[in-house]
């Protein structure tokens, strides 16, 4: 991609940070941003979390004020992906509303789900993941809103949906603007390789139709396939889209018709594959892109293929633009540290929001240190990730590992390329503390059906079983919480509860160290040991922020200072 593309989308991304910028902590005028935005949750639980950290950010005058922000929690019981979030969030705010509605514009952004492959954010959620730049310092939820800040002023009221853990930037001609004011769907479009297109939603030209994930003989088949002026083939692949007040109507009553989900159902693919003229009801009948069909999702796909059959969809294409996608541990050590590219283009820092050394990494931009307290003698490595933590002394962290929400004691040495994890816990009469250690690599969602098969689970390159042999735990002695029938690395009971924060880091370090030299760190039989799954369910959400809170304090405090 050419220079001139790139500098293109670093002016443009530039300006809207200035805007957004000047918007946050002020009452924004009528008309002048969003009316309401909407973060979705998984559930309760994570619902109170989002709800504590945007009423922070609200009080330290982070975010635009004079509007409301708003936090819809997924009903117990079945999972209903994204698109069911998106119908039972049109029903809380016509609740809410009522014929007001009609007049507001929303920005519906997806956030649900454990982030079972990026787990630091897990329990604060991925909608809040730290990224280097700003002032107070962004994260994924300013960076939306900062991206899309044009927007509210050109649209028609009603939904632009979009998704947690992805970053769009975009530059337009200066005498042009992009314009939701078209009836039914509106959706954004870039030119993307064709491997991209397998894996994203793809859009045919003339508008005719929307596929979804399709091979690349499907898009060649179906005309979706476009030539450069360089000759090279790229498809339109989708990100963010709009839909009018009389269309969240339709999919109201769509829901009316359904009742309570009993299966996902995607704001993508079964949304978009119903629209254009060329629409066919073949996709409905097509799970082979679905993790595990349950309930009646053939059904519910086909009611909503003929709810929203001959709707139009318009498309905007973006021809100058780039689409990001952080949610995965290696995709955010990359694009964080390495993607020189998203650097320039956004302005990332190598340390933002930090009291850390900056001097050694001025030359070499090879480390990210996020919202952090670095005593001046740590050496981090190249190619790594730390936020929302505390080093102290003589600390070294390894290449292309991530520390989050740690307290580092002095002399410590993490090693390459794992995850380290800190969150408080309620205990039944105190608050303890647990320090999640994974390889970069290990894949959390991979389960098998019993106890017996564990040997084939990866951890920290390792089988399981030879760590836990390093520990002092036999294999059929390993305890797994929730459904046991599906036995993984995220249910799997591994970590020890420690009273501190210190040591709870330090002792999970130990365990993780004995299996990478091949020593042995036995455990005794009054340790108790928790899952990643089991720490969510018992997290202390106020204590987990308490300690950014003081981290807060004691780096703006060393900012003003600096600043006298």
């Amino acid at each position: 991609m050419d220079v001139e593309y790139s500098k293109k989308l670093k002016i443009s991304s530039h300006q809207k940070l200035l805007k957004f910028d000047d918007l946050r902590g002020r009452e924004v005028r009528p008309g002048e941003f969003w009316d309401v935005v909407v973060v979705t949750a998984v559930d309760e639980s994570q619902k109170d979390a989002y709800e504590l950290q945007i009423n922070e950010k609200i009080q330290r005058k982070e975010l635009p004020l004079g509007i409301d922000y708003k936090v819809v929690s997924d009903p117990p019981g079945f999972k209903i992906g994204n698109g069911g979030s998106t119908l039972y969030t049109l029903q809380l705010l016509s609740d809410t509303y009522g014929k007001v509605l009609s007049k507001l514009r929303v920005i519906l952004i997806h956030a649900g789900g454990l982030s079972q492959r990026l787990p630091s954010a897990s329990a604060l959620g991925k909608i809040f993941t730290a990224l280097p730049l700003g002032n107070p310092l962004y994260q994924m939820l300013e960076l939306k809103l900062a991206m899309y800040v044009d927007f509210p002023s050109h649209m028609r009221p009603g939904v632009l949906v979009t998704c947690a853990d992805d970053i769009e930037l975009y530059s337009i001609a200066e005498n042009q603007c992009i314009t939701f004011d078209k009836p039914a769907f509106t959706a954004l479009a870039h030119p993307s390789p064709l491997s991209i297109g397998t894996t994203h939603g793809v859009f045919t030209t003339s508008c005719l139709r929307f596929l979804h994930k399709p091979s690349v003989d499907k898009m060649r088949d179906t005309g979706a396939v476009c030539k450069s002026d360089q000759g090279s083939e790229f498809v339109y692949t989708d990100s963010t889209y709009y839909f009018d007040f009389e269309t969240s109507q339709t999919l109201l009553n769509l829901l009316k018709e359904v009742g309570s989900l009993d299966c996902e159902i995607d704001a993508y693919g079964d949304f978009l594959q119903a629209l254009g003229p060329e629409a066919s009801v073949d996709y409905t009948s097509n799970t082979s892109n679905v993790t595990k069909e349950e309930g009646n999702l053939v059904a519910v796909r086909k009611k909503i293929f003929h709810l929203l059959r001959g709707t139009p969809l318009n498309v905007i294409l973006l021809n100058i633009s780039k689409f990001y996608h952080i949610g995965t541990t290696s995709e955010l050590l990359f694009h964080l540290t390495q993607d020189t590219a998203l650097r320039n283009e956004l302005g990332l820092l190598s340390s933002a929001f930090s009291l850390h050394d900056t001097e050694d990494y001025k030359d070499t931009p090879s480390c990210c240190v996020m919202y952090s307290i670095v005593d001046p003698t740590c050496s981090l490595g190249k190619g790594s990730v730390i936020e929302y933590s505390r080093l102290e002394k003589g600390v070294s962290v390894g290449q292309g590992s991530i520390v989050s929400s740690c307290w580092i004691g002095s002399g410590l040495s993490v090693p390459d390329s794992v995850f380290m994890h800190s969150l408080c816990i309620d205990q039944k009469r105190n608050t303890g503390y647990v320090t999640i250690a994974f390889g970069i690599e290990d894949n959390l969602k991979r389960s098998v059906e019993n106890t017996a098969d564990i040997q084939t689970l990866q951890l920290f390159g390792s089988s399981l079983p030879h760590c836990l042999s390093h520990w002092g735990i036999r294999s059929e002695g390993l305890k797994f919480s929730g459904d046991v029938s599906c036995c993984s690395l995220w249910n799997a009971c591994l970590f020890p509860i420690c009273s501190d924060q210190k040591t709870s880091f330090s002792m999970s370090l130990e365990m993780l160290k004995a299996v990478l030299s091949d020593a042995t760190k036995t455990l005794t039989k009054d340790v108790q040991l928790m899952s990643m799954q089991q720490a969510l369910q018992a997290k202390n959400l106020k204590e987990m922020l308490k300690f950014r809170a003081a981290l807060y304090d004691e780096i703006t405090a060393q900012y003003m200072l600096a600043s006298i």
